[in-house]
């Protein structure tokens, strides 16, 4: 999980996941929408690829991202479980932290 929001950290991750939701899209098509050097979007779909949250397909010459099915979807569950459960146990304002002192700043 936490590799996959390594991967959202970056805006210009969160701009290739957009645009991979209204379907599948060739690399030129990406690096034309996106405006960046194509090893730059490189780098940036292979930390997409490697996090599980998109999946490539090869035709010839060309490569096609697309979103993994589902995954997106997974990382919703998680967060809403997270939240409601940190809500459900979240002490009243100027209270300790539920979440330790060592994750609050």
């Amino acid at each position: 999980m936490g590799r996959c929001f390594q991967a959202l950290s970056e805006p210009k991750r969160l701009r290739i996941l957009d645009l991979l939701r209204s379907g599948e899209k060739c690399v030129g098509h990406l690096t034309e929408e996106l405006q960046v050097a194509q090893s730059l979007l490189s780098f940036h779909l292979k930390a997409l690829r490697d996090a599980g949250l998109v999946a490539d397909r090869r035709e010839g010459r060309w490569v096609y991202y697309s979103l993994v099915p589902g995954r997106l979807d997974e990382l919703k569950v998680f967060l809403d479980d997270l939240l409601g459960s940190s809500a459900d146990t979240a002490s009243p304002a100027g209270g300790p932290s539920p979440f330790g002192p060592h994750l609050v700043k």
